[in-house]
């Protein structure tokens, strides 16, 4: 199959090696000439992913009319941020009604759209053609072939079992199915913001104990949401929802964590992204997330905490405070 992966860094990088390995023709589109003529000309993503080397059947370009022309699958794995400027550049070179694949985790702020919201709206006929890709995944360990086990969402699950074939690597990259794309979107959006909670509980030196009850109350608030937007709560039992939270919030490899410890350490965000070759997506989600969550009216109290220590400079020590000193309440409510 010819396919075409938008977005040349870490993680667009590993799925593209995932797919080249696969033997199947891949298109890996990025911004940066350079980067993309650096690539091809090496084999390797030195900037973003150094030490993985893709097979021949992958080519590196800057250019989107190039990349798409014959696509069979698209494979999106560009910032939420910069999302629909691409889209919008790439939605007519698109071949119509070709799977089009989200591996992108966020929500857009001001329009507080998901992905496959976002996508819908610049490629409209791809609303059934849309497949949402999560789970625990660090690129850097895909890229080494370590055992991956993430799932594919789509409302139509014959489309989800294209894309699980597509991926499906023996002993290496193991694809689930899920017909609740809402809740895979929901889970991987929000495990970014509940990682920066657990980043920074590490750096101000809290213990395993605050960082198990920040994963399981975070879980839970994002279950909440995810109810409310229409998704099924026990989409977060599985590998969108506490499999990527749990790898996220404890791994040393996340970025949203490292944000997060780095804070509790007293350093300012500024300083912080600004060292970070790559984007920690849960800095914009927390802000998006907590507009979410007064919008549709749901208790999210661990992302008002994140939402506030990152965007009105709350100090963290207080928001541990009014953490744990909200009045008491049942375990499921």
């Amino acid at each position: 199959m010819k396919i075409a992966v938008l977005g040349s860094g870490s993680w667009g990088s590993a799925l593209a090696k995932v797919l080249s390995d696969n033997g199947h023709a891949v298109a890996l589109w990025g911004r940066r000439p350079e980067l993309a003529a650096a690539i091809q000309a090496s084999r390797e993503n030195a900037t973003f992913l150094p030490g993985a080397f893709f097979s021949d059947s992958l080519r590196a370009t800057a250019a989107l009319d190039e990349a798409l022309e014959g696509a069979e699958m698209l494979l999106v794995a560009v910032p939420t941020h910069g999302l629909r400027e691409v889209l919008r550049a790439a939605s007519g070179h698109i071949p119509v009604g070709v799977p089009v694949v989200s591996a992108t985790k966020g929500i857009e702020q001001d329009s507080l759209e998901f992905v496959h919201e976002m996508i819908a709206a610049e490629v409209p006929w791809s609303k059934q053609s849309f497949v949402a890709l999560s789970g625990p995944s660090f690129a850097r360990e895909v890229a080494a072939g370590l055992p991956t086990v993430v799932v594919a969402a789509a409302r139509d699950l014959a489309l989800a079992r294209v894309v699980q074939e597509v991926f499906w690597t023996d002993d290496r990259f193991r694809v689930y199915l899920s017909d609740d794309v809402v809740g895979v979107e929901v889970g991987g959006a929000l495990k970014n913001v509940v990682a920066i909670a657990a980043g920074a509980s590490d750096g101000l030196g809290f213990g395993h104990n605050t960082r198990a009850a920040l994963i399981t109350r975070g879980l839970a608030e994002i279950a909440r949401l995810t109810m409310k937007m229409g998704g099924d709560a026990l989409t977060l039992a599985g590998l969108a929802g506490m499999g990527d939270l749990v790898l996220t919030c404890t791994g040393d490899l996340s970025r949203n964590r490292h944000v997060g410890f780095e804070l509790g350490r007293g350093r300012p965000l500024s300083h912080i992204l600004g060292e970070m070759r790559q984007v920690a997506e849960g800095v914009r989600t927390a802000k998006s997330a907590w507009d979410l969550s007064q919008r549709e009216g749901v208790s999210m109290p661990i992302t008002e905490q994140v939402y506030l220590a990152l965007y009105q400079d709350k100090p963290l020590r207080a928001a541990v405070h009014d953490l744990m000193t909200r009045a008491a309440g049942h375990e499921r409510d």
